[in-house]
């Protein structure tokens, strides 16, 4: 070879690298699964489940990991994050949950719905942030 084609080959070879690096991130964003899901049951009782493919397969698993009576799916995200809370006092008082697209929003909306429920002594008894959240 000569001299002249050494640019030319090394400008293939930089194109080929960096059109493989972006079709291996489009590939790896497009799998990223990004749905959660939260279920309460009766006297503190939750179940929750994040990085899903779809809002609902995360209800269905979080409502089969909910072993209690009354539970019911609350809140769903997509990429997103989500809290509940009790009352630290009496967990089958006041409860509470909250989403958000961040943990800390999540957590006090969660704070503020158990202390308006009527809650003494709110706390966080669960959260999750799902794919990007």
């Amino acid at each position: 070879m000569t001299d002249s084609f050494t640019p030319v080959m090394r400008a293939l070879v930089a194109a080929s690298l960096l059109l493989a690096t972006a079709t291996v991130m489009l590939v790896t964003v497009a799998r990223v699964h990004a749905a959660g899901a939260l279920a309460v049951g009766d006297c503190g009782a939750f179940g929750e489940a994040y990085n899903y493919a779809t809002p609902e397969q995360a209800s269905r698993r979080a409502l089969a990991k909910c072993k209690a009576a009354g539970c019911q799916v609350v809140a769903t995200v997509k990429r997103g994050c989500a809290a509940y809370a009790i009352d630290y006092a009496n967990a089958c008082a006041a409860r509470g949950w909250g989403q958000a697209t961040k943990l800390g929003r999540a957590q006090n909306a969660a704070l503020r719905s158990c202390y308006a429920a009527g809650g003494k002594e709110c706390v966080i008894r669960t959260f999750f942030c799902d794919g990007r959240g």
